[in-house]
């Protein structure tokens, strides 16, 4: 799972929410009653179909070039299609809720049929908000579940999806009885679930749960809890969801220095251990397992971008080129409701910039993952993502 650290830092205030659910309905675009999940507009597969993309453009340094990958990554998608022709038109976001919600009541005024983006959570719930009355889809770029619903879709990378597949891979190696190390933080309680909801689908067994505060201190105190949690339950694995800037260099030298290692419990990962590259040189991740996109697919649209505009693309700008794939792959069809939910929500999938990917009716999406390890500080394929829907990993 790639890191989008503001799509993390901004929607997480999208979680006290429910809170209030009641007095503040508007909030989630299903509470709106303007657009089933089968609905959308029709349109005319015969003309060029308008199709709204809101990057954070107008905000920060940082954003302005997120929203340069975004546009490339789109046209560089709508190159590939064959027979279909996608009016693109761009709208500024920078980055915030109100103006994404402007952009996209604007886009549909404009004719948009469909919107892709907004990048960060309150923007893009704001924005599915402001559209769900006119039946129309939105498809950003978050990788926050907590916005997913109505006419709102997540392309980014979930949790969910992560754990699903090692777990997945975990039970069949016979790793399956699982202890959860994780942060007491949203972002680590979300894993957690997240992990949870993957041992009871995948028929594992939960052998406890170790919680720590966003400290050293707090760290070092829980490593002899995991300890004696494994010890106590019999377990032979190791899920955690600390990332590379957080706690996963400590855990990666406390838990073998205390006993706890590869070799007794599998450690497994919920995020990439290969970014940075310096995580790979760890010696407590050696031997640990990861998963990440299609290396295969994610190596050649690296290539065809920087081939395009003489640059590395950023990792989430292959979502943009991940809607406009799907958005072409529907319109191609020639049907007029290419465009509603069920037609996005369709079983096959789609092929994007990172391998095979498909959305989900409650506005998820599931992913193919290949699982990997690390072995003399690279990264070593255990098993490759699946090249469609219903194999290995699904």
């Amino acid at each position: 799972m790639f890191a989008i650290l503001r799509t993390i830092r901004k929607p997480i205030r999208l979680l006290l929410l429910p809170l209030v659910a009641l007095a503040l309905s508007a909030c989630d675009p299903s509470a709106l009653g303007g657009l089933s999940r089968a609905g959308g507009p029709n349109i005319d597969p015969n003309a060029p179909v308008p199709v709204a993309l809101l990057v954070p453009r107008g905000g920060t340094a940082s954003d302005n070039l997120l929203a340069k990958n975004l546009e490339n990554a789109a046209r560089l998608a709508i190159r590939d299609l064959d027979g279909v022709k996608i009016d693109l038109r761009v709208y500024g976001t920078a980055g915030k809720a109100g103006t994404a919600a402007t952009a996209a009541a604007q886009a549909v005024a404009d004719g948009a049929k469909i919107i892709l983006g907004p990048v960060y959570g309150e923007a893009a719930n704001a924005a599915g908000v402001a559209v769900a009355e006119a039946g129309v889809n939105v498809l950003s770029f978050s990788n926050n579940t907590t916005i997913a619903g109505g006419n709102v879709f997540v392309l980014g990378p979930t949790f969910d999806n992560t754990a699903q597949r090692l777990v997945s891979y975990a039970k069949r190696a016979g790793k399956e009885k699982i202890v959860i190390l994780h942060a007491n933080d949203i972002g680590g309680q979300l894993g957690r679930n997240a992990i949870q909801k993957a041992i009871s689908a995948n028929g594992a067994t939960l052998s406890g749960t170790v919680e720590y505060a966003l400290s050293q201190e707090a760290v070092r105190a829980a490593v002899p809890q995991v300890k004696a949690t494994i010890q106590s339950s019999g377990a032979n694995a190791l899920f955690m969801t600390a990332n590379s800037s957080t706690a996963l260099p400590l855990l990666a030298d406390l838990l073998p220095s205390s006993g706890v290692t590869n070799s007794t419990s599998q450690f497994i990962g919920l995020t990439r251990w290969d970014i940075p590259a310096q995580t790979l040189a760890l010696p407590g991740v050696q031997g640990g397992w990861f998963a990440l996109p299609d290396p295969g697919a994610s190596a050649a649209f690296a290539a065809r971008y920087n081939s395009a505009y003489g640059e590395r693309p950023l990792d989430i700008a292959g979502l943009a080129f991940d809607g406009v794939a799907a958005i072409g792959s529907l319109v191609s069809s020639g049907k007029k409701n290419a465009l509603t939910g069920a037609a996005l929500t369709q079983g096959a999938g789609f092929k994007g910039a990172n391998g095979i990917f498909r959305l989900r009716a409650d506005g998820t999406n599931q992913r193919g993952l290949a699982v990997a390890t690390v072995r003399g500080n690279q990264v070593v394929l255990l098993e490759n993502a699946p090249k469609a829907f219903g194999g290995a990993g699904f």
